[in-house]
């Protein structure tokens, strides 16, 4: 679904706030599609994943990870940029309806609160994700969309450091 609300509507404080946003929705019978991720440096990539997963559904929310997270999940000098601006550039997208930060190192607890009916990871994961039991004890879903070879916040990030020496 392609949001049509303010910005500053998408973005919300953490999942609690997101889930309260959603249940009048879902009670109308809206299907439920999450994600999450760094979203770093976002690129076309990011763009075709998030397309994907929004076409699997009615509303589309983006868990973005905390800074303190990307940098236990990534390499040195991760995250480039702070997560309220990611957070809002992610909730940006015309295909997202929500958009907030979570503290974990995985989408697990997020997950168990707003019981999605699909859950979507990029191409680059396989089906055996850690996701997968939590979504579906909750009667849903895990989807794994297309990957693009070369569309990674590292690989641009290697080419820059390439390039600038």
């Amino acid at each position: 679904m392609q949001s049509e609300r303010p910005l500053e509507s998408r973005v919300f404080k953490d999942v609690h706030e997101v889930k309260k946003y959603l249940a009048p929705l879902r009670a109308q019978g809206k299907t439920l599609v999450t994600t999450n991720g760094c979203f770093d440096i976002v690129h076309s990539g990011h763009v075709r994943y998030l397309t994907e997963a929004a076409g699997l559904g009615d509303l589309l929310a983006v868990g973005v990870n905390a800074d303190a997270t990307v940098r236990r999940l990534k390499d040195d000098g991760r995250p480039v940029r702070g997560e309220d601006d990611r957070v809002r550039v992610v909730a940006a997208l015309g295909m997202v309806d929500a958009a907030f930060i979570f503290q974990e190192d995985d989408p697990r607890a997020f997950l168990e609160i707003l019981r999605p009916d699909v859950h979507v990871k990029g191409g680059d994961y396989t089906a055996d994700i850690i996701e997968r039991e939590t979504v579906e004890r909750h009667g849903g879903r895990v989807e794994i969309v297309s990957y693009v070879n070369g569309l990674s916040t590292t690989s641009f990030m290697n080419a820059i450091k390439r390039n600038s020496r």
